[in-house]
């Protein structure tokens, strides 16, 4: 069974830190591409960043600079640093393992992140 299981999500103030883990079960972790989305109150789910197995990295333009994706394939783990942080990044933050050549894909949960004062 394929579980994807997010934590750190939480209540920050403007400008504050807060970093995303999402562990995974069931799948061989390290050949899938893993991938972070997120969707507002009221707006479609987007793209925040992606990772690929080989390590190559993409980042929605507002989040450039601020956020950053990183894997431990040890730990069966992926990770979303978010810095500097607006109350436009708040929304569920859910995490995404991909595998088009198999056709797979699999999503977590999803973990609130608030941003407000």
């Amino acid at each position: 069974q394929v579980q994807l299981v997010e934590s750190g999500g939480g209540l920050v103030q403007p400008g504050g830190s807060l970093r995303l883990s999402c562990v995974a079960s069931g799948i061989v972790f390290s050949m899938y591409t893993m991938a972070w989305y997120r969707q507002a109150p009221g707006k479609q789910r987007e793209l925040v960043a992606g990772i690929t197995a080989g390590g190559s990295t993409n980042y929605e333009v507002s989040v450039k600079g601020r956020f950053t994706i990183s894997r431990d394939n040890a730990k069966n783990t992926v990770y979303l640093q978010m810095n500097t942080l607006k109350s436009e990044d708040t929304a569920v933050y859910s995490c995404n393992a991909e595998l088009l050549t198999w056709g797979r894909s699999y999503w977590g949960q999803g973990t609130q992140v608030t941003v407000s004062s």
